[in-house]
């Protein structure tokens, strides 16, 4: 079983950059796995953001992020994380982490392929 805790919410203007960290708890599942950030704003379903495989070399994203976030991970430190820039109010959402155990190395936007998530953590952008 593997933990997930996002960290790096906030409240920020448009314009502004946020890095988003998800730790987890399983450093042996983490690393052979692909993660990804999915969002949920409010009244809307989730949406898929950014996937990365399970070494780092491969990296996927939505069209309505692609160019402004990138998503990274150090196996060493357990942890993924998503670089935010040029923030639009439409980025706001709750932003989740998600991983995939061993049998998952590849990148899918699917969040079914996914059966460990974190619990959430806020970004507001403010126009």
């Amino acid at each position: 079983q593997v933990q997930l805790v996002e960290s790096g919410g906030g409240l920020v203007q448009a314009g502004d950059s946020l890095r988003l960290s998800c730790a987890a708890s399983s450093g042996r599942t983490f690393s052979s796995g692909a993660m990804a950030w999915f969002r949920q704003a409010p009244g809307k379903e989730r949406e898929f953001v950014a996937t990365i495989n399970w070494n780092g070399g491969i990296t996927d994203y939505a069209d309505s992020v692609k160019g402004r976030f990138t998503i990274s991970r150090d196996n060493a430190k357990n942890t993924a994380y998503l670089q935010m820039n040029s923030l639009k109010s439409e980025d706001t959402a709750l932003y989740y982490c998600a991983a995939r155990n061993w049998l998952g190395k590849s990148t899918t936007a699917q969040a079914q392929a996914y059966p460990y998530w974190g619990q959430g953590t806020q970004v507001t952008v403010s126009s």
